[in-house]
């Protein structure tokens, strides 16, 4: 089940979302504050858009399908904080309004 999720999330990474794509190029190779950011991170048999393993912080970034997903969503960061793993999360309406919005977040966090 494990390699599953693996290759499911391996898909995803392949077929990012627009708003994923800003979202990584802002995030990946140590680009915001030094920090090593994922993006489909398995969680606990979970996908996350991106994880930060230092900080035990999930990213999700919700579009479109997550208003239609609400309850598995809710589920699944539930079961995932009981990890001791925090989420934020946008919306793609946030997004495009100003992404610096989320790197304020995840500085606040800090």
């Amino acid at each position: 089940m494990e390699y599953i999720k693996k290759v499911f999330a391996r898909s995803l990474r392949k077929e990012q979302t627009p708003a994923e794509s800003i979202v990584w190029e802002l995030l990946r190779n140590r680009k915001f504050m030094n920090l090593k950011f994922r993006r489909q991170h398995v969680i606990e048999g979970f996908v996350v858009d991106f994880y930060c393993h230092d900080l035990r912080l999930a990213v999700e970034i919700d579009g479109g399908v997550h208003a239609r997903q609400r309850d598995y969503d809710e589920l699944r960061q539930i079961l995932v904080e009981e990890k001791g793993i925090r989420f934020i999360r946008v919306s793609n309406t946030e997004l495009n309004r100003d992404i610096n919005q989320l790197l304020v977040r995840i500085k606040d966090y800090l």
